[in-house]
Parts: C-alpha cells; structure tokens; sequence
C-alpha cells in the first residue's frame, strides 16, 4: 500500500533532495507516492500548504514561523521536520552597479563589511545627486534572501527601508528583472544568479555564506494538524528526502543530479549551471572567473538537514529587528518550536532530539548570535534597527 502525497516547490536547486527522493526511487522505498507541483511564488506555495492543497512544501525558512505566528497573512501552525539545505543564495549586481561599488571599495573586496560601506558611498552620491534609489529584488518579506541584504546593507550604514527599494520577485523573474533594468541586483538562490552572470548581465558580488556562514534557507514543511495526524507519513517523508540529501552530496552522484534537476519540470537550464552549484564552484563574472566554496550550499553534511531551534530564533529575531512582528518570549518559544528535531531524530530511529554539534550563529558583523537576550544582539547590530 502506498500513500498520496502533493508536494509544492519552487524552481531552485536547494530543492535537489526533494527531487532526488522522488526521482531516484527513496521516497517510493518507503511506500510514498509523490506527485510534486511546481510553482512560480513562494506565497502561492505557502497559501497552498496552508488551506490542504499540498501535504507538504519545499519552502523559505522564515515562512513556517510567519505562518505559526499569524504575521502577515493567517495563522495556521506549521512544523519542519527536516531542513532542505544551509547557504546557497548569493548578492547578484548588475554590472553598472558593480562597478560603481568597486570605485568606492577601500579595502579587500571581499569583506562584506567592505562592500557594504562602499554600497553606502555609491547610495549618498545618487542621493545628493538627485538620482532614484537603487533597486534590490528579493523573493518575499519572509524570507532570508530579505534580512541577509538588509543585514550586509545595515553593516554598511545603509537602511534598506529609507535608502533603497527592496521589491518581491520569484526567483525565474530575477535575471529579466535584472536585464530589464527594473533591478540593480538581487538576492535569490540558485540558478538564478549563475544564470545572470552566464548572460553577461549580472555579477556575484558575495555568497549567502559570506554574509551569515550557517543559515538556514529552504525547509521541509508541513502542516502541524496534518502531522500530528499522519506521523509514520511524515516520519517516512523524512527518511526518503534525508536520504536523497546524502546521495545528492557525494561527489560521485552530482552529474546524475544535476541531469535530473536540469528537465523541464523541475528547473529547466543547463546541468553544467547545476552541476558547479552542487560543487561550489560558481561563475561570478561574465569573464569566466570562477570562485569555490565548500560552504556554499549544503543539502546533508555538518548536520544541515537538522531542524535547529536556533536557527528559527535567529529568524524570529530579523523578523523582529525590521518591524515585522514586536518581541515577545511567547512568540519567540513558538518560533523555536516550529523547527522540530525530535520529529528528524525519531524518523531516523535516533535517540537525540537536536543537532549532534551545535553551532552558534555568527555573522560577518556583530556579535554571535543569543536566543536568550535577543533585545541585547539587536542592540549590538550595526546599523540596527530595532529600538532594544
């Protein structure tokens, strides 16, 4: 007997475990039936898993909590079992932009911090001389593509709310965007900033992991009712999309994922443009430079599948700093409480119910991350916000 199962998702390779599980037959082995359903908006994946259409959903970290806690559209309890993957966005400029960055740089260039203050040069000069702000694309309110730009934008001395233009795009809307001319840069995930820079229209000005090392950005959701109801589905689920994270991680493996993630129905470009993503070997010029991260996005090793409180505190707190939502304890235990380990660990018949190594949250600028005094670390921030 197998189980239905409607899965939502957005064209990104951090999608690459859910597509592998279904694809390479992981999520058959444990009697699941998957049909999954592209999508085009991250709103309209969560406004899916939320009124029953999808059991579950490839989707933005901060989204889950959003939703739990009723900010910005209704409130329906929704848990993460599993996390999709660490890193993989990246800060695309156009080039223009680039290179009106590049001529205020004082200092190394790849120092966010260094970017950032030149950012805020380049922004006084349009500024006084009566120029339109710049235009950044992100993929929604909730989401950590917004709060990496306003954290490297803030460090910088730029407020991203009064400075700047910060506009939702879904992802495929990015490079047109950006080639239109109704985008200065961008932050999204991948392909979409390779993609750019395969155009000759945009350049990889930093990775995610430059900005906060270790972030959670895409997570496996689901609906709490609907978990708390089906727990050997959503334990089976687990265990098919874990695995297929550490088979899409071997080395041996890419070039058959990359085939799989390139088609039509899933994200539909070239598997070369996958195939470095999944390496952390990225093209950041249109001049064929190349830069190498292990850290760029991580679907299964150091623990990234792990569903970490932290990370959702983390999340809660941005969600706090730009005046998404006030600070409360109750809304912050809640938020923690979204992310759930005991639900990965028990799926994977451990006795543990966090990560084996937790690591501390820490970021380019400002101190590392405190869940227990969050109105201090706000307080800390450079160029913060929120009034501690």
């Amino acid at each position: 007997m197998t189980t239905a199962l409607q899965i939502g998702f957005i064209p990104l390779i951090d999608a690459a475990a859910l597509i592998t599980a279904v694809e390479k037959g992981f999520a058959k082995a444990e009697g699941l039936d998957v049909t999954l359903v592209r999508e085009v908006s991250w709103s309209n994946v969560r406004d899916k898993l939320n009124i029953g259409l999808f059991d579950a959903a490839h989707i933005l970290a901060p989204v889950p909590i959003a939703s739990s806690l009723g900010i910005g559209h209704v409130k329906v309890p929704v848990v993460v079992p599993l996390t999709l993957n660490l890193n993989g966005n990246a800060i695309t400029l156009s080039p223009a932009l680039y290179a009106a960055v590049c001529a205020e740089i004082d200092g190394d260039p790849s120092d966010p911090l260094v970017t950032a203050r030149a950012l805020s040069r380049v922004v006084a000069a349009r500024r006084r001389s009566g120029g339109e702000p710049l235009t950044f694309g992100m993929t929604f309110p909730f989401s950590t593509h917004n709060y990496l730009l306003r954290f490297w934008m803030a460090a910088g001395g730029v407020d991203p709310d009064e400075d700047i233009r910060l506009v939702v795009l879904p992802p495929p809307f990015m490079v047109d965007s950006l080639a239109g001319g109704q985008v200065d840069g961008f932050c999204v995930g991948a392909p979409w900033n390779s993609i750019a820079v395969d155009s000759g229209i945009g350049r990889i000005i930093h990775f995610s992991s430059d900005i906060v090392p270790r972030a959670a950005e895409k997570v496996l959701a689901l609906r709490q009712q609907w978990a708390e109801k089906n727990p050997q589905t959503l334990a089976a689920l687990v265990r098919a999309v874990f695995r297929a994270a550490e088979f899409a991680e071997m080395p041996a493996n890419r070039h058959e994922v990359a085939q799989i993630l390139a088609r039509g129905e899933y994200i539909g470009v070239d598997s070369e443009v996958i195939l470095r993503t999944l390496e952390g070997r990225l093209k950041v010029a249109p001049d064929g430079t190349i830069r190498e991260s292990s850290r760029y996005l991580m679907l299964a090793r150091e623990d990234a599948s792990t569903p970490d409180p932290l990370q959702a505190a983390w999340l809660y707190a941005q969600m706090v700093r730009w005046h998404q939502t006030p600070i409360s304890s109750e809304a912050l235990k809640t938020a923690q409480g979204v992310f759930r380990p005991d639900l990965y660990e028990k799926a994977l018949g451990r006795d543990g119910t966090g990560p084996t190594n937790p690591q501390p949250v820490t970021a380019f600028a400002g101190p590392a991350f405190d869940p227990l005094n969050i109105e201090a670390y706000l307080a800390a921030l450079p160029g913060r916000r929120h009034p501690a």
